[in-house]
């Protein structure tokens, strides 16, 4: 495909390989927006530090939250745009898809929040997203030593 410029770019990724590598970030916030895990395994380029790269994150997920919310045809209360909500309060989103990466979300009714970033062809996450979670009050929440809010090492 030709852009503008006569330079030559590609409409799409290469296709996910079957050995697994289809994860580029996986993020875990908490209801506050600290991010308490940040993992990237295939994201070639960096344009922001970590601080500003998980704000970005957190507003984008409390914008799309809120947007879902306000267009939600099966509400009669919308509530204000931008006002925060309770878990699981609303009209939801799983996932939206671009044509470099596509973005699963799950928040659980603890405020906690796993978002993973994937290559555009992957299918629904969210199955693998709750199994995330499992694992998180199974190896986090449960264990005596981690105290909340702190990030999971």
């Amino acid at each position: 495909m030709q852009f503008f410029g006569g330079s030559e770019i590609s409409p799409s990724p290469p296709v996910p390989t079957t050995t697994g590598n289809n994860a580029h970030m996986m993020y875990v916030f908490n209801r506050n927006g600290v991010c308490l895990l940040y993992r990237e395994w295939n994201r070639p380029l960096h344009t922001l530090n970590p601080q500003q790269d998980h704000k970005l994150m957190f507003g984008l997920l409390f914008s799309l939250k809120s947007l879902t919310a306000k267009m939600d045809p099966t509400s009669a209360d919308k509530g204000n745009l931008g006002v925060p909500q309770l878990p699981g309060q609303g009209c939801s989103f799983h996932s939206f898809r671009t044509n470099t990466y596509k973005l699963s979300f799950m928040e659980t009714p603890s405020g906690i929040k796993i978002i993973l970033v994937t290559h555009p062809r992957t299918g629904d996450l969210r199955e693998p997203l709750k199994y995330i979670y499992n694992l998180y009050v199974e190896y986090v929440a449960k264990n005596p030593l981690y105290t909340p809010g702190t990030s999971i090492r």
